[in-house]
């Protein structure tokens, strides 16, 4: 299968202090890194997802490749594209292959719209003047199983369920070749969920879509990825085959927090590996191995090297002195 997406070394910094209070403290670097180094590719057809805690820069590094967030380093290419050298028409010609689903179903819809204007607003922005837009947001609903009705209902009248539809409605209007869909189960009861599930796992065999979705819960992992990263302060930890990160995890993060998911069996036994401590401040990053202030294998190698990169016969790809 041939790459949609190749993320090469990504960097995005924000920064922490203004001019003057960085002139007068000393500072020579007043920002702070986001995402640091990554790199990873989507393929054609492909779900790849994102897991790591609140905060790890999931939603930045997703943000940083839809265009919105500004790329300090490094390169995303789109196809033959490099999105950094993209001009404002390039730049409007990427924005129409690739689609964003926010993490709030409801919020992200403006209350001031009914549906039929929510999922029609791509054409207008992008300036499609001859599109019959009423006809368009039909054979939308009708893709994400709502009745054509709803055209004229308003954010306020639809439940979570029914807003996240709407949603990968919008999404689609413009026939995408990516959709980045950030938490697209959040907030929603479990059977509604595993209906969103359903429905972004027939609309990708249906229309050939490549997936990128960002997700604290890993059984939403299991049920929709090819492969899989794991992120931890702004940085990829783990990346591989989704089966292969579920039965042979072996960086002590992701076995953390797979130990942590939650198991329907209440007789099930699990061995759950509790980590100690908060989680580092950005603007304090720990030296050597970043997360060797939680790992309960670190050792003295590990609080003075950065761990270097292993990598086994099958591309899993492993950030750790001791991998497990």
């Amino acid at each position: 299968m041939s790459r949609v997406l190749s993320v090469k070394n990504l960097r995005v910094r924000f920064r922490a202090q203004g001019t003057l209070q960085a002139l007068l403290s000393g500072n020579r670097d007043p920002f702070i890194d986001a995402v640091r180094d990554v790199s990873f590719d989507i393929r054609e057809g492909e779900t790849f997802t994102l897991v790591g805690e609140s905060g790890s820069g999931k939603s930045t590094l997703a943000m940083a490749i839809a265009g919105i967030h500004k790329i300090a380093h490094g390169s995303v290419h789109f196809g033959d594209s490099n999105i950094s050298e993209l001009d404002n028409n390039g730049m409007q010609t990427y924005r129409k292959q690739i689609s964003y689903m926010w993490q709030n179903p409801t919020g992200s819809l403006s209350p001031r719209l009914s549906v039929g204007s929510l999922i029609t607003e791509p054409f207008k922005i992008h300036g499609l003047k001859q599109t019959d837009l009423r006809a368009e947001a039909h054979r939308l609903l009708n893709m994400v199983g709502l009745p054509t009705d709803y055209t004229d209902r308003y954010p306020h009248q639809l439940s979570g369920g029914q807003a996240r539809r709407v949603g990968v409605a919008r999404a689609l209007a413009l026939q995408p070749k990516l959709i980045i869909a950030d938490e697209p189960t959040a907030g929603l009861d479990v059977s509604v969920q595993g209906e969103i599930l359903n429905l972004l796992n027939k609309l990708q065999d249906d229309l050939g879509l490549s997936m990128f979705v960002i997700t604290h819960n890993l059984n939403i992992v299991r049920h929709i990825s090819n492969r899989t990263a794991i992120m931890y302060l702004g940085r990829f930890v783990e990346v591989g085959d989704t089966d292969d990160i579920f039965a042979e995890a072996r960086h002590p993060y992701t076995l953390a927090l797979l130990s942590a998911n939650p198991e329907a069996d209440p007789d099930a036994k699990i061995n759950r590996i509790e980590l100690q401590g908060e989680v580092p401040s950005l603007m304090q990053r720990p030296t050597g191995c970043e997360f060797h202030t939680r790992c309960p294998v670190a050792g003295k190698r590990c609080k003075l090297d950065f761990p270097p990169d292993v990598i086994n016969d099958r591309q899993h790809w492993i950030s750790c002195h001791y991998p497990q």
